[in-house]
C-alpha cells in the first residue's frame, strides 16, 4: 500500500475550511481551502436575466480565474491574453451548470446570480473546491435576498459540491493533491447533490484506460468525500 504524501488515508479528505462572509460588499462570499487549495467564491445578485431564460424566470452563472501567483510559477492574467484561456472558460461553465442543478430558476424570479471563484492558491483541485464554495456563497445570497424580502420563496431546492479521485500507483485515492493529480492513471472529477444525484461526472485515463467497475469505486469514493463536504458546508451556512 502506497503512503500518501501527506498522510492521509486512501479515502481522507484534506481538511477544509469555509469561511463565509469573506467580502462585506458580495451578496454571499466565501473562503474555501482545502488543504494548500484556497478559493474566494462571491456571490452577486443582479436584477434582470439574460435574453434566452424564459421571461419571469432567472439564471445563475460563475465565472473561475487563477491569481497569477496561484501557481508554482507566475501565470499571465487573462486579460493580458485578450481572451479567457479554455481551461477557465470550461471551468466556468463546469461551476455555472452545477450550481444550477440545486436552483429552482422561476423561485428566483428575473434576476441573474453571478458567482465569481478566483483561485489565490492552487494545489489540485480548484474546480471542485469551486463548485463546493460556490454554492456556499450562492446560499448565503439567497439567505440575504430573503431577509430582505427580495425573495418570499427559497428557490435552492438541494445543495451541491464536488470532489476528485483517482488512480496512483493503481491505489483509489480520494481528493487528489497536485502531485497526485500529475502522477495519476486516471483522474475523476465528480459533482453530486446533496440529495446523492450526479450533476457531472469527468473521468480521463490518463496513463490508461479505466473500467466500469473502478468509474464506479471511484465514484463511491466521492460520495463518501460530498457527504463529508456536504456537513462542512452546512456548519459554515450555519455558524
Amino acid at each position: 500500500m502506497m503512503e500518501r504524501l501527506d498522510g492521509r488515508k486512501k479515502d481522507e479528505l484534506r481538511k477544509v475550511e469555509i469561511l463565509p462572509g469573506i467580502n462585506k460588499f458580495a451578496e454571499g462570499s466565501c473562503l474555501i481551502r482545502c488543504g494548500n487549495t484556497h478559493v474566494l467564491c462571491c456571490a452577486s445578485v443582479e436584477e434582470g436575466a439574460p435574453r434566452h431564460v424564459p421571461e419571469g424566470t432567472g439564471w445563475v452563472t460563475a465565472e473561475y480565474s487563477m491569481l497569477p501567483r496561484a501557481n508554482r510559477e507566475r501565470s499571465r492574467r487573462d486579460i493580458a491574453k485578450l481572451k479567457l484561456s479554455p481551461r477557465s472558460a470550461e471551468i466556468q461553465r463546469l461551476v455555472g451548470r452545477s450550481l444550477r442543478a440545486c436552483v429552482d430558476m422561476t423561485k428566483l424570479g428575473d434576476r441573474t446570480v453571478t458567482i465569481d471563484c478566483d483561485v489565490l492558491q492552487g494545489d489540485g483541485g480548484t474546480r471542485t473546491a469551486s463548485v463546493t464554495g460556490g454554492y456556499v456563497a450562492l446560499a448565503l445570497a439567497v439567505k440575504k435576498l430573503l431577509a430582505e424580502g427580495v425573495l418570499t420563496e427559497d428557490p435552492l431546492i438541494d445543495s451541491v459540491a464536488a470532489v476528485s479521485a483517482g488512480i496512483v500507483g493503481e491505489e483509489l485515492l480520494l481528493d487528489l493533491c497536485y502531485e497526485e493529480d500529475s502522477s495519476a492513471q486516471v483522474d475523476l472529477n465528480c459533482v453530486m447533490t446533496g440529495s446523492g444525484g450526479i450533476v457531472e461526472l469527468q473521468g480521463t485515463g490518463e496513463g490508461r484506460a479505466f473500467t466500469v467497475k473502478e468509474q464506479r469505486a471511484l465514484v463511491d469514493l466521492c460520495a463518501k468525500g460530498i457527504g463529508e463536504l456536504r456537513a462542512i458546508q452546512k456548519a459554515a451556512l450555519e455558524g
